[in-house]
């Protein structure tokens, strides 16, 4: 059997206000037009302080447990395709962009 994977990407802000500001930014310019992701890993290379800045805050795909358990109840959660959060944990304020999720398969 194979655990649920999830892919996500992320930003990184040291205080939940800017991730609340960033998280408002990112909607205004997708309202406007701006294609989501395209925002989002815009967003993530400016402000981002993970080192997954760099490609956009791209982390791939993950299973359950191989994040801080706060993220990772949004992550196998929250709806896919929206930019989820603040969540806050011990290393900042994410704001948190599913793109793809898989259940567990027999």
């Amino acid at each position: 059997m194979f655990g649920p994977t999830a892919t996500a990407s992320h930003v990184l802000v040291k205080d939940r206000a800017r991730a609340e500001a960033l998280k408002a930014e990112i909607e205004a310019d997708v309202a406007g037009g701006a294609p989501l992701r395209a925002k989002f890993a815009r967003v993530a290379e400016q402000h981002s302080t993970c080192p997954s800045a760099k490609k956009g805050g791209e982390l791939g795909a993950f299973k359950p447990g191989q994040m801080v358990k706060e993220f990772d109840a949004v992550v196998f959660s929250g709806e896919i395709g929206a930019v989820l959060g603040p969540v806050d944990t011990q290393f900042g304020s994410h704001l948190i962009l599913v793109t793809d999720r898989e259940e567990a398969k027999k």
